[in-house]
């Protein structure tokens, strides 16, 4: 519903300048259609299920047959509110329905049943990080509509079917204000939002499907100049493309008016194989779908009461736990923020914490080491092949100087090797690991002895090694009394290298300058 984008430019003074590409400021605004993960249809009783035989879950309602009436499905409502209580918007009292009139093959109504003047949630706002910058995007409004058909194209022998499985299915569009200025930061904003749609499971979010898909709206302008016009990029699947589309299409837009051109407001599609957009038709505003409201719908009212009912229902939110991670474990935002991407990770953080008692070290070691692993693997933290009870009690060991770092991180390196095999189980919503406890910390232990890495707590048996090193290394002991700290470091390395590792590397560093003066 890209038309309501037209009432942006007035909004936009005073937001902050983004990057310059060749000297123009880059625009970007989204619409997101977030498919509710109701069981049945937006306005009848038919199924939503995703993969069926075409043209079976098309019932006489979804094709406005003669002598049907569309009745509000509850449970979309519901999760319209859950999204608004989300991103704290604004729920209305009171939305009307619209007809959104325009003819297409997959669209037997002639219609889409749609809100315009007055959605159902109206304002909000979004936050994420970019990169460790905190960033946030205006919402100007979200709306309850039902879903067209699909086109299938057979190029192969020149021909295109209708699947009608997917008229009257419910979708959430959600749009912003063009507050993004860069693809950098489009893409960012769109996990964000994906993250909080998956998150409250109003959505499952896969995009390969069609459940969460994606719509660019991208102009330029030089700093200062009115909003320039825009483009819509449809249907963008895959945060990859979304970046690679809107690079090309900013670049595109740049060259056009470089040479002279003007930008006409059109409706592209991106090509993955050839990295281009290419115009699929000029774009409407929404005087040329004739608006009106829908007749056979009354408008929708939704009571204190109901919020209050639906809030007290929705799980933790992420922006609330990421609060709470900061407030309770003393966290700094940004970690905060990264590790309440996704429930499971979240999970993953609270159980290795209460393992070991220390959040900073584990939030260091699932955003650092852990991540490169998984990262290295493809693999979800929900597949992790070490649980987070033994992460937490592999930290312990660190803070109580049982183990140096290297030596945690031949532990940790042993841990996935020997463990690769095995999946954590994980149980949502509850998102529950199962494995735990003191079979961790014995295994972690067990490991440790097995493989010597246990350092040197014998304060006698540690003196005698600095003072035999003292003595062997005259040179380096004068040099460091002359004011050369480098020559310290050789000193402790061959102490480390004299008890194969094992010595504390702080308390071999104190033991020499004591001893050294």
């Amino acid at each position: 519903m890209s038309e309501t984008m037209n009432t942006f430019e007035a909004q936009q003074q005073g937001r902050p300048t983004g990057p310059l590409v060749h000297g123009y400021e880059v625009i970007i605004g989204f619409e997101t259609h977030a498919q509710l993960s109701t069981a049945s249809k937006i306005f009848s009783r038919a199924s939503t299920a995703f993969g069926a035989e075409p043209n079976t879950q098309a019932c006489a309602v979804d094709l406005a047959l003669p002598g049907t009436l569309p009745v509000m499905n509850k449970g979309a409502v519901e999760r319209a509110i859950e999204f608004g209580l989300a991103v704290n918007s604004h729920i209305a009292e009171r939305s009307i329905f619209a007809r959104k009139n325009y003819f297409y093959p997959d669209l037997p109504k002639g219609y889409q049943i749609s809100q315009f003047e007055i959605p159902v949630v109206q304002g909000g706002v979004v936050e994420f990080f970019l990169g460790e910058e905190k960033k946030s995007v205006r919402l100007v409004r979200a709306h309850l509509e039902e879903d067209a058909g699909k086109s299938l194209h057979e190029d192969f022998i020149g021909q295109t079917g209708i699947d009608l499985n997917r008229a009257g299915t419910p979708l959430l569009e959600i749009v912003t204000e063009p507050d993004m200025r860069s693809s950098a930061e489009a893409v960012a904003y769109a996990k964000e939002l994906h993250k909080i749609v998956t998150w409250i499971g109003i959505c499952d979010g896969n995009m390969q499907e069609g459940s969460f898909r994606c719509d660019a709206n991208v102009s330029v302008r030089k700093p200062g100049q009115p909003l320039g016009t825009r483009r819509e990029i449809k249907n963008l699947n895959s945060f990859k493309f979304m970046q690679q589309a809107i690079d090309y299409e900013v670049r595109w837009q740049i060259e056009r008016i470089e040479d002279g051109h003007a930008i006409e407001q059109a409706t592209v599609l991106f090509n993955p194989d050839t990295g281009e957009t290419r115009a699929m038709r000029t774009k409407e505003d929404a005087a040329d779908y004739r608006y009106f409201p829908d007749p056979d719908l009354p408008p929708l009212c939704i009571s204190e009461q109901w919020i209050q009912q639906v809030r007290g229902l929705m799980a933790e939110l992420p922006r609330v736990m990421a609060e709470r991670f900061v407030r309770d474990y003393g966290l700094p935002e940004y970690d905060a923020t990264q590790l309440t991407q996704s429930k499971v990770i979240a999970t993953y953080f609270e159980t290795a914490t209460k393992a070991c008692g220390q959040p900073k070290l584990v939030s260091n070691w699932i955003m650092g080491e852990l991540s490169r692993r998984l990262n290295e693997e493809n693999l979800d933290i929900a597949q992790c092949p070490i649980s987070p009870d033994k992460l937490g009690w592999l930290i312990k060991l660190i803070e109580d100087k049982v183990i140096s770092n290297s030596a945690a991180k031949t532990v940790f390196n042993t841990l996935w090797s020997k463990a690769n095999s095995a999946v954590v189980s994980v149980t949502l919503p509850m998102v529950t690991f199962t494995a735990g406890g003191q079979s961790g910390k014995d295994e972690v232990e067990s490991l440790v002895d097995q493989l010597g890495l246990r350092q040197m707590n014998d304060t006698g048996a540690l003196e005698k090694l600095v003072d035999e090193v003292i003595a062997a290394n005259a040179k380096n002991v004068t040099e460091f009394k002359a004011g050369n700290e480098k020559a310290l470091n050789a000193l402790v390395g061959q102490i480390m290298k004299a008890s194969k590792g094992k010595a504390n590397p702080q308390q071999v560093n104190e033991l020499l300058r004591r001893k050294l003066g």
